[in-house]
């Protein structure tokens, strides 16, 4: 999956959102961004497959925490630029 194909969904979109506030598990989640919970795993597996979240366990729940800065950038004359970059925070 391409990164803008990552990026065109807005439910992937609101978690990202939510999980650069702080690491949420996946009720938060749901609760948070308007979802049921089929969808958010689905939307969560696909992000972490991207390696732009990863998850740890705390007693019975699984955060996730987002782990790449995601940065888009669009530019109109004379500069034009479009750029869609993932990269590790420093």
């Amino acid at each position: 999956m391409s990164s803008i194909d990552l990026l065109a969904s807005k439910a992937r979109i609101g978690i990202l959102r939510e999980l650069s506030r702080r690491d949420m598990y996946v009720r938060q989640l749901m609760d948070t961004v308007g979802m049921d919970g089929t969808t958010a795993k689905h939307h969560l597996d696909t992000l972490e497959s991207a390696g732009v979240v990863s998850t740890y366990e705390e007693g019975r729940r699984r955060y996730y925490r987002l782990d790449k800065e995601i940065v888009f950038q669009v530019s109109p004359a004379p500069n034009r630029r479009f750029v869609l970059q993932f990269r590790d925070p420093s």
